[in-house]
């Protein structure tokens, strides 16, 4: 299905408060211009709520801004003196407080200044669209939508859609699209019905969670241990993320669910148990105050015991017996096992799985109108591995089914609803190679046909969807050259844990370059999963040294420098497809690329300094050729900019800070969407053969900075040195790294080649390499993941 695109020039946020402003942060990530309003200041300058709300940007943590400097182009608006910004806007976006009567007067102050061509939209989390749609005139209403953000906005990859009845298809067509490419989202349509999916059903399972804790007398530090990672959700679990999302806004939300579904068969349990309440009523709200279910304690966490009525040190964990059943790798096993245990953590967790799998199915055909819509909003909005139905079908439908079904009968679920007819009639699950369930048509439903989706080659997978798989052109232990379609564009992924790089990848690397050579047209570097390569492999690296075998590291330094090479001057081209991590070799590939493709969330960096090395894959070289290459500025000047990433092991973080960084060059490509990412790759590794590839000339005439630059650059480490800023050894590594990226002990503007500067890479990657005390921060770093300074 064609869709017609939505072209979004110009975009308003109306209230800068932490959604509104990180909504706003969010659509100039994506290069669009965004006006922020929020109500003019009592004091200073009217726009002044505004202009803070954009200052706070910076400081919030995971950042909002995919680079820093992108906070001067939100442009700060209050309603008094900048209503006429929203005349040339279309897309315009409120964002504020989740009060129906303040959403109203708002759209009434704003609606005379909406333009015909804008689509307007809500980011309220639970409210009634119809009723906020009858706030704006007639001819508005069918550009109107729900347009749901999770928090924070950047990084959540849910947005739900709610139309509104008189909501025109091609509106939400053409939002729909913008949302998934233009700011990288997984779009789910929900019904306009209270809290829409993603709350509707990840409160309840918090809440249930709640009433489970009280029933079975467990200890918050408990349920956490129980409902975070061992059962595939993130490690905040249940009564962190409340910590993190604020009690008093949890409460909120409870309430919400008892105002607005007064029907709801589960109605009686919305309501904040007793203690929720006291803790608010003390002030202790979580996160944002420093104590909640939680607080920290110098460098203790600790957590409420409420038999004390006092903090005490976080230590429960699962018991033995359900760990061991946790660990168990098939799922119907695993249910079995919690189920008929008598252990009370066993029992409190199908409890809260049996209630989950209950309340879903109950309120399927409300809200959804599939049982993917349910599971990938609960995946991206909550961050589970599996949604509700996935997880229920993973575990033996029918079986689960009928202990649900006993549970009711005997009294022991939340509710005596009923299980919907259409769970026990025969069925193995709700997702099937056809498509999913949809109650309301009694037939499984296929993938939206929307032109948007036909860019994920990949998609994310519901359970059981089969990948396709290629065909394969070539393969060794390290990496799989393989094709997809008939193109004639191959797509090399590596075998390797983290996508690491060892003497069979880069093997693998120099043999599939000549294959493409022969028998294909491009190459696009693209991993199967997260990350695109955490570096070289420490292991192997640190077995040599250890084992004194000084040759063979060398050989293997050079045979990296030979693989980057290889990348480089192919015949063909070579696209880096690249998502996740990108560290140390992994980034020098994509830099010897024609072309990189990076995802937004992407985090690439020279990292090697941190265990006591420095970049020898080419890395260094790279730099420094594309310093003397630069139009503008000296060969120090240029280079100075790289020295204190490199040195201090910076890792960007995104893309875009990546080309602030200089990692990543003007020309390469920024995705939004990581699910699009080999889609846009392949366009670009065509385009360029189609335009007559031919690789860069050897840089012979690389112009250094030379002695008096690396000079310049010790003389400034010193001072660090002096002032125990860096230790004894982070000063010889940086040095080396100045001598590297000035080219040596000659003269300053002195010129030299690519070969000239992998010599020196090479000479102080060994020498580092055999100190004692870069061994120890290889070491460390492999045995706690975490950099050593020594």
């Amino acid at each position: 299905m064609t869709t017609k695109p939505l072209r979004i020039r110009k975009a308003a946020v109306l209230g800068a408060g932490v959604m509104g402003a990180q909504i706003a942060a969010h659509l100039t990530n994506a290069g669009v211009e965004t006006v922020l309003f929020d109500l003019p200041a009592k004091d200073g300058p009217k726009n002044g709520i505004a202009v803070k709300a954009i200052q706070h940007l910076a400081k919030l943590k995971p950042a909002p801004l995919g680079e820093k400097s992108l906070a001067k182009s939100i442009l700060p608006a209050d309603y008094d003196e900048h209503l006429a910004q929203l005349k040339d806007c279309d897309l315009v976006i409120e964002a504020i407080a989740e009060r129906m009567d303040w959403k109203l007067d708002l759209y009434k102050k704003v609606a005379t200044h909406l333009p015909e061509h804008a689509v307007i939209a809500s980011n309220t989390s639970g409210l009634s669209i119809n009723t906020l749609a009858e706030a704006l005139p007639e001819n508005l209403r069918h550009r109107f939508c729900g347009v749901h953000f999770f928090n924070p906005p950047r990084y959540m990859h849910l947005v739900e859609l709610i139309p509104n009845k008189a909501t025109d298809a091609n509106v939400l067509d053409g939002l729909e699209g913008f949302l998934t490419t233009a700011l990288g989202k997984g779009v789910v349509i929900a019904r306009d019905t209270p809290n829409f999916i993603g709350n509707r059903i990840g409160v309840f399972s918090m809440l249930s969670t709640m009433v489970h804790t009280q029933a079975f007398g467990l200890g918050f530090d408990a349920v956490d241990a129980l409902t975070g990672p061992a059962i595939g959700r993130p490690k905040s679990a249940t009564y962190r993320t409340a910590d993190v999302v604020g009690l008093d806004t949890m409460a909120h939300v409870i309430q919400t669910m008892a105002d607005t579904l007064p029907d709801d068969p589960w109605h009686k349990y919305f309501k904040a148990p007793e203690w929720l309440a006291a803790l608010i009523e003390q002030g202790a709200l979580g996160q944002k105050n420093g104590a909640g279910f939680y607080r920290k304690n110098g460098k203790t966490i600790e957590v409420l015991d409420l038999s004390k009525q006092d903090y005490v040190p976080s230590e429960q964990k699962a018991s033995d017996e359900v760990a061991a059943i946790l660990a168990i790798k098939d799922p119907a096993e695993k249910f079995g096992k919690l189920r008929e245990s008598s252990d009370p953590q066993a029992q409190f967790l199908w409890a809260c799985f049996r209630d989950l799998f209950h309340y879903t199915a109950y309120h399927l055909a409300d809200i959804a109108e599939t049982a993917r819509d349910v599971d990938f909003a609960i995946r991206w909005g909550y961050g589970w591995k599996l949604g509700p139905f996935e997880t229920w079908q993973a575990a033996g439908w029918q079986q689960v089914a009928q202990w649900i079904d006993e549970d009711i009968q005997a009294g022991k679920a939340m509710s005596d609803a009923p299980l919907p007819a259409w769970v026990t009639d025969g069925r193995r699950g709700v997702h099937h190679a056809a498509g999913s369930f949809a109650p309301a048509k009694g037939e499984d439903l296929p993938r939206s046909k929307h032109s948007v989706y036909e860019r994920q080659l990949f998609p994310d997978p519901i359970l059981d969807e089969k990948a396709p798989e290629g065909e394969t052109v070539w393969e060794n232990d390290g990496v799989r050259l393989w094709t997809l379609g008939d193109d004639r564009i191959g797509i090399l992924s590596f075998k390797t844990k983290m996508n690491t790089v060892n003497d069979h990848v880069l093997d693998g690397i120099q043999q599939a370059v000549r294959v493409a050579e022969e028998k294909l047209d491009a190459m696009v570097i693209w991993q199967t999963s997260e990350p695109f390569s955490a570096g070289a492999d420490l292991k192997g690296a640190l077995g040599l040294l250890q084992e004194g075998k000084l040759a063979e590291f060398e050989a293997m330094v050079a045979n990296f420098q030979a693989t980057s090479m290889a990348i480089k001057y192919a015949q063909i081209p070579v696209v880096a497809a690249v998502r996740g991590l990108c560290l140390g070799g992994g980034c020098e590939f994509q830099m010897h690329s024609a072309r990189t493709v990076a995802a937004l969330e992407s985090y690439i960096g020279l990292v090697e300094a941190g265990v006591g090395l420095l970049p020898a894959g080419g890395g260094l070289k790279e730099i420094a050729t594309r310093c003397s290459a630069s139009p503008v500025g000296d060969a120090f000047d240029n280079v100075k900019r790289y020295f204190e990433t490199v040195a201090m092991a910076k890792v960007a973080g995104s893309a875009l800070e990546a080309k602030a960084f200089g990692l990543l060059r003007e020309s390469d490509v920024v995705v939004f969407n990581s699910f699009e990412l080999l889609y846009v790759a392949k366009q670009q590794a065509r385009a360029l053969a189609e335009s007559g590839y031919r690789p860069p000339l050897p840089a012979r005439h690389v112009t250094v900075a030379g002695d008096t630059g690396t000079a310049t650059f010790k003389a400034m480490l010193v001072n660090m040195l002096e002032g125990y800023f860096i230790s004894k050894h982070d000063y010889e590594i940086a040095s080396r790294i100045a001598d590297t990226l000035c080219g040596g002990e000659i003269e300053r503007g002195s010129e030299v080649d690519e070969v000239w500067l992998l010599a020196l890479e090479r000479k102080h990657f060994v020498a580092l390499a055999q100190m004692e005390k870069t061994q120890a921060r290889i070491a460390h770093t492999m045995k706690t993941g975490k950099p050593l300074r020594n």
